[in-house]
């Protein structure tokens, strides 16, 4: 009987083991679901009904043998060997039912397991768009995904193995142990522990060495494999300096580290099998020789020697995957260490107790004396007052750094301000519930990011169950509905990832018209035709200029061209407001504004 082991990547085994597995339990046991604990309940007695007959199968196989072998005349042995075929189909439907209680355990089990996934799933998802901006600005949003994915399939390994695999072979090897030490003699026992003990040991202490070969294999494949993406992403750079040879070889030396480890890996592998098959045999020799030696005694029969057998077989197979179940078990526990860390992470901006809904009435928005950082030792915002009348435009400009940006996220609340205060129509951001503030508050970015679907969906994103026709609407107000219209497949089209299907001004435009759906009393133009060439800035401007009719607009801008008609521009430089007037008014000051404004305009007359 040969092991076999999947290669597995593993790290150490969590500390706090106890503490991941404790944090399962209550999506297993939910106090509130009734349902769910009686089910947990039938497949644990189903369990132990299964490993019941498991364990006495083998004596219905005994007796077979027995009869078989007893000695007596033709009439008798014609009849006993009648019993023994019976007795032998009686072994074959106790191995099918032992079978079938065990796909009916799985069967009782499998909502109660994939509710439990998908609770700490939508959980987990749910925690993930909680945390703050400044969380998911360190983060890489394919590393939180994998977190998830790996989480989740952690949990549902850990409960098949420990629940089902490992948890049965416990009862199975204590019944065995039981029937040894009751039928035969505790030296059974003895020796049947002994060499389990042995071979866990061994594998354990061997699995731990191969987790480092294997995780030195994995480094040289991975840098082996950098390597030749490097060089093939840099193709031209390869050829305009001739350096195909000297390519190949530094790619050859990575993949000679590779093969030094892979052939460490597939000797130790090579070892961990033959030496469990040496513990494994060694361990059904001995029993077997006992089992013989009292046959030859004439205190056992035939059948016991065949029993004896069974249950050694019964013990090994299981024994052969143990190997793979430890390394499987401590990768689902470090996988679901990380998940449950996310978990735990806190969120920074939450809504405080009694929080209530805002309520918007003319849009008035309203910078008190304005402090924030986002490290403790660099102030962005040193004091930032200012005031946006209902339905009035007020553009910010400024440097990189002055703090424009800040603003709009200060005003959305994806950080909450160090001191001071941010109001809309007199009510402090902090005493109103996220979930409203987002939705009196649209924003138009300056790269607008577009879900993987089609043109209506991203529109109708807006506004959750909005109409075709108000899509329509919104579509024609952002004066891009001609052009989908002019698409092969219309509002069905789709965008590609990230929006990258379509240009950088029809992305803006859909920005457009899905805001305008949203209808909100106060809109944020973030930057929002910064990334956009001239034409195609002028064309989005007078969408942007129809789309702040009626409201309240803050625009935070780089190109001063586009905010000259602003009611009123407030200047920041380091985090404060310098100058504030009208463009008029700040040109005739001949101050900070003036100067950008000279600036930018040489630029544009020297790209012109």
């Amino acid at each position: 009987m040969s092991p076999r082991h999947s290669e597995v990547t593993t790290t150490e085994m969590p500390k706090n083991s106890g503490r991941i597995v404790a944090r399962v339990w209550p999506y297993l046991w939910p106090k509130e679901h009734a349902w769910v604990r009686r089910r947990v309940s039938w497949a644990l007695v189903v369990l132990f009904l299964a490993k019941l007959i498991a364990v006495g199968t083998p004596f219905l196989y005994k007796a077979g043998v027995d009869s078989l072998a007893e000695d007596g005349g033709d009439s008798a042995a014609w009849m006993l060997s009648i019993g023994a075929i019976g007795l032998t189909v009686a072994y074959g439907m106790a191995r099918l039912m032992s079978v079938g209680f065990q796909q009916l355990r799985d069967v009782i089990f499998a909502r109660v397991g994939q509710r439990a996934l998908r609770s700490l799933a939508l959980e987990t998802f749910v925690h993930i768009h909680r945390l703050s901006m400044r969380y998911h600005l360190t983060r890489k949003t394919g590393g939180l995904s994998r977190i998830i994915e790996r989480g989740v399939k952690g949990i549902e390994f850990l409960l098949r193995f420990m629940l089902f695999s490992i948890g049965p072979l416990i009862l199975e090897l204590l019944m065995i142990a039981v029937v040894l030490a009751v039928v035969f003699d505790v030296t059974y026992v003895v020796v049947v522990a002994a060499v389990i003990a042995l071979y866990t040991l061994f594998t354990f202490k061997v699995t731990e060495w191969r987790v480092k070969l294997r995780k030195e294999m994995n480094d040289q494949d991975t840098d082996a494999n950098q390597k030749a993406v490097d060089s093939l992403l840099n193709f031209e750079t390869v050829k305009y300096f001739g350096a195909e040879a000297r390519e190949a070889r530094r790619y050859d030396h990575a993949q000679a580290g590779y093969e030094a480890a892979s052939l460490k890996t597939a000797y130790s592998l090579a070892f961990l099998n033959f030496g469990q098959s040496v513990l494994i045999t060694a361990g059904l020799v001995g029993v077997m020789v006992m089992a013989a030696m009292g046959v030859q005694n004439g205190t056992l029969t035939v059948g016991d020697f065949v029993l004896v057998n069974s249950y050694m077989i019964q013990i090994t197979m299981p024994l052969n995957m143990l190997g793979t179940v430890y390394r499987e078990i401590r990768q689902s526990l470090v996988d679901m260490g990380e998940m449950f860390l996310l978990l735990d992470q806190p969120a920074e901006v939450e809504n405080k107790p009694g929080a209530r809904r805002i309520e918007v009435s003319g849009g008035e928005v309203v910078l008190d004396d304005v402090h924030f950082s986002y490290d403790p030792e660099r102030e962005i915002l040193k004091g930032v007052s200012l005031r946006v009348a209902p339905g009035q435009k007020v553009a910010l400009v400024g440097s990189s750094g002055s703090g424009k940006s800040t603003i709009g996220r200060l005003l959305f609340r994806f950080y909450d301000v160090s001191g001071g205060a941010i109001r809309i129509d007199g009510q402090d951001l902090r005493d109103v519930t996220q979930d409203s503030l987002h939705d009196v508050i649209g924003v138009v970015p300056q790269d607008t990011v577009l879900f993987n679907d089609t043109v209506g969906y991203n529109i109708a994103y807006g506004r959750e169950h909005a109409t075709p026709e108000e899509i329509t609407g919104a579509a024609q107000a952002a004066q891009i509905h001609d052009f989908i219209m002019s698409l092969p497949e219309g509002y069905e089209t789709k965008v590609g990832e990230r929006g990258l299907k379509l240009s950088g001004g029809e992305k803006q435009r859909v920005g457009i018209a899905r805001t305008l759906l949203k209808n909100p009393p106060i809109l944020l133009l973030d930057e929002a035709t910064s990334a956009l060439d001239t034409d195609t800035e002028r064309e989005i401007q007078s969408a942007l200029n129809r789309a702040g009719e009626g409201r309240t607009v803050l625009t935070i801008a780089h190109r001063l061209s586009t905010i000259a008609d602003a009611d009123r521009i407030v200047v920041l430089e380091k985090g404060l407001v310098v100058e504030e007037g009208t463009h008029a008014d700040l040109l005739a000051r001949n101050g900070r504004y003036a100067a950008l404004w000279a600036r930018q305009s040489a630029e544009a007359e020297e790209a012109a």
